[in-house]
Parts: structure tokens; sequence; C-alpha cells
């Protein structure tokens, strides 16, 4: 079996899971030390909702993909890959947002949730659904982003899935080590690492993406004359070739190839390609300097800012 497919589901999974599972965390220590422990089965509730909810917005989209592909046979290939391509775009947008903002409130998320906490706890009546409300809320915003990377990846079958599973179960376990049985673990230094290989992940992801449009497009130009011309680049000078990609930019077919060890795991973590072409090497690299710089001098910012409170402190 072939698990390289579950590695970025995993990453991503496990560092929102443990976004998650701080606020969950952070959660129960308040109701604990408010002796609102009574409560706590609504923060046990929120989170099955939550994952319930995440996991059946998953089926729902593989459900919607098969129905369409079986309404039209003759191009369900193509449906399957278009699908996937707009997948991975909304992926790429969501993951991007959620890295460049978790980076900014990381060091606010405390004060922010013991502040809807607080304010669940002034109404009796209703405090249990505002503490079901703000649970179910971090985990489905972190779930519906694992979701959509899952299914940005249809053709790779159940091991995205998998990867999922065990991402979960990694965050929730990372969560009892830390709430549970009071371990330390530098969570700072977690998310930056976390973070790194996430904006990687991610740019691996626009590569993914182009070439599932350029695939979309070949089928099309091969299905029917008339829609030839929508590949505007045609390679004719080597058995390699794109549809809307430009140029190749290099052929590592006999180096690194990326269905064989170890450069299989370098595609299904990082989007490496042994066939990179112009458009894809042009969106990697803008990816990186635009999304992955403002994640860098984002957590540049936040670094310093923890250092100059240190330092006013002392």
């Amino acid at each position: 079996m072939d698990f390289s497919a579950a590695l970025p589901v995993f990453v991503i999974t496990l560092r929102e899971g443990v976004e998650a599972a701080i606020v969950v965390g952070i959660v129960l220590a308040l109701l604990k030390k408010a002796k609102q422990s009574r409560l706590n089965i609504w923060v046990y509730a929120a989170i099955g909702v939550g994952i319930a909810a995440s996991a059946a917005l998953g089926v729902f989209l593989s459900w919607a993909t098969s129905t369409i592909s079986k309404a039209y046979p003759q191009y369900a290939a193509v449906i399957e890959l278009f699908l996937e391509g707009v997948f991975s775009i909304i992926a790429i947008a969501m993951l991007s947002w959620m890295l460049l903002w978790m980076t900014k409130q990381a060091r606010f998320l405390k004060g922010q949730v013991e502040g809807a906490v607080t304010n669940a706890l002034t109404d009796e009546k209703s405090a249990g659904w505002g503490v079901f409300s703000l649970i179910f809320i971090a985990v489905i915003r972190e779930g519906f982003e694992a979701v959509l990377f899952v299914t940005s990846n249809l053709q790779a079958g159940f091991m995205p899935a998998l990867g999922a599973i065990g991402g979960l179960a990694a965050s929730i376990g990372i969560g009892v080590m830390l709430f549970k049985w009071g371990i330390k673990i530098n969570i700072r230094q977690f998310f930056q690492v976390m973070g790194v290989l996430l904006v990687l992940i991610v740019a691996g992801l626009v590569v993914t993406a182009l070439q599932r449009f350029d695939e979309v497009f070949a089928s099309l130009a091969l299905a029917d004359r008339a829609s030839a011309s929508l590949c505007f680049y045609y390679e004719k000078f080597t058995k390699v070739h794109s549809c809307i990609l430009g140029p190749i930019v290099w052929n590592n077919a006999k180096i690194l190839p990326d269905e064989q060890f170890p450069g299989i795991i370098f595609k299904s973590l990082f989007g490496y390609t042994q066939h990179l072409y112009l458009v894809q090497a042009v969106g990697y690299v803008l990816f990186l300097v635009t999304v992955g710089g403002m994640y860098f001098r984002s957590f540049a910012g936040a670094s310093s800012a923890i250092a100059k409170k240190k330092t006013t402190f002392q």
C-alpha cells in the first residue's frame, strides 16, 4: 500500500487539529476555574458534531463529484479532474488565509477565548449553547480546511482520509498531553515548524492544481477537434508536452521519478513533479513570494512583539 498520499493530509490535519485542541483545552480549563464543569458535556458534544459535520461535507463532496461524473459518463474523467482543480484552489485560499490569520492572532487567542466564555456564562439559560457554538466553530473551521484538501486529492483514493484520521488522533493526543497530563510542549515552536511545512505543502498544491487544469484542457482538446484550440501551447519538439502550461522547465524523469521513492514522497508532500512547466514554476514562485513572504513577515512581527513584551516586564 502507498501511504505517501496520506502524509500531507496528516500534517495539515495535525496542525489544524492542534489549533482546535488548544481552544478546547482553554475552554475546559476556564469552565473548571469558574466551577462550571457541568457544561463540559456541551464541549464534548460540539467536538463530536463538528467532526461529524466535517466528515459529512467530505462525503457530500465525494458524492456530488461521483453523481456529476455518472450523469456525463463521456466526460467523467474530465469532470473529476476539473473538480479536483477547483477544490485545490479553494483549499489553497482557505489554508493560506488561515495560516496568515492564525499567525497574527495566536498571541491574542487565549484572551479572545476567555472573553467569549465569560460572555457565554453571563446568561445561565444559554450558557451551554454559547460554549457549544464556540467549540463547534473552532472544530468545523479547521475540519473544513482538512476536508477540502482531502477532496482535492480524489485520485489518491482512501489514503488522504487515512491521513486525516491519523492527524486528528495525533492532535487529540497532543491536547490530552497539554491539558490533562500537564506535559510541557513548546507550542510556539510547533506552530513555527508546521507553518513552514504548510507553506511548502500549499505551494505544491498550486503546482498540482495547475496540472489538473492542464489535463482538463488536454482531454477536451483530444476528445473534440473543435476544442483543439484550447491548447494554446503545445510542445512539438519533445515527447513531454503541456496544453496550457507553456514550455518545460525541467524533465527529471530519469533522475528523480515522481512515482518512485523518494520522489513520490516529495510529490505527495510538496507537489514535486518530474515534469515541471513554466506556468507551474511561475505559480510556485509567486505563491512563495506572496503568501510565504507575508507569513514570514507576520511570523517575525509576532516574534518581535513577544520579545518586546518580555523586555517590558523584566
